[in-house]
């Protein structure tokens, strides 16, 4: 059975309030709708969401179609560029190529690649650990972290060449028995399942 790690869709930038709480755009709630409609997210068994907004807006909207109770947690929430703030989108992704390209040192007080790496696959980790092969998971989080987590399960080492496509509302599928990635960063709502 297979596994897959969502990065929430496109959200309403609002620098007045904690990135954390940000919520999806009506462009990111309409990929998530679509997205829900696909046959693989009925076959889900549990969804488990980092405990940030926009991740569990997009949870909501899967669990829902798959008929399933959402999970939090806390350790699946994207790295921690709180000692920043709001960085406009051009400062953002310039801070994000630094940010992986030197993952043993932190931006300017921001959660290290490495630390964050080990956070996001320790945790999910855990929760494979004692669940079901024979059962679909879906794991709701962020690109940051997820492509942490999908360099940590490719043997990769971190680089933001691992990222995903910009606007988030990716996913990345790999196979419970092994861990092993089947899929590369796809669209959420043309993913066709394994």
């Amino acid at each position: 059975m297979f596994a897959v790690y969502i990065t929430h869709p496109q959200v309403r930038i609002d620098p007045n309030i904690a990135v954390p709480e940000w919520g999806l755009s009506e462009i990111g709630q309409q990929r998530a709708i679509r997205s829900a409609k696909a046959s693989w997210v009925a076959s889900l068994t549990r969804i488990v969401s980092s405990d940030e907004k926009k991740a569990i807006e997009t949870a909501e909207i899967l669990a829902k179609a798959a008929k399933v109770p959402i999970e939090t947690m806390a350790g699946m929430g994207e790295n921690d560029r709180s000692a920043t703030g709001f960085l406009p989108p051009d400062r953002f992704e310039e801070a994000a190529d630094w940010f992986f390209a030197h993952p043993t040192e932190s931006f300017r007080g921001w959660e290290r690649a490495i630390d964050a790496q080990a956070r996001i696959s320790s945790n999910v980790s855990k929760i494979l650990d004692s669940h079901d092969p024979a059962k679909p998971i879906a794991f709701i989080g962020h690109g940051g972290v997820g492509t942490l987590l999908k360099c940590h399960l490719q043997g990769h080492p971190i680089a933001r060449s691992h990222d995903q496509p910009a606007g988030g509302g990716n996913l990345f599928a790999f196979r419970l028995a092994d861990r092993l990635v089947t899929c590369d960063w796809t669209a959420m709502e043309y993913w066709k399942g394994m």
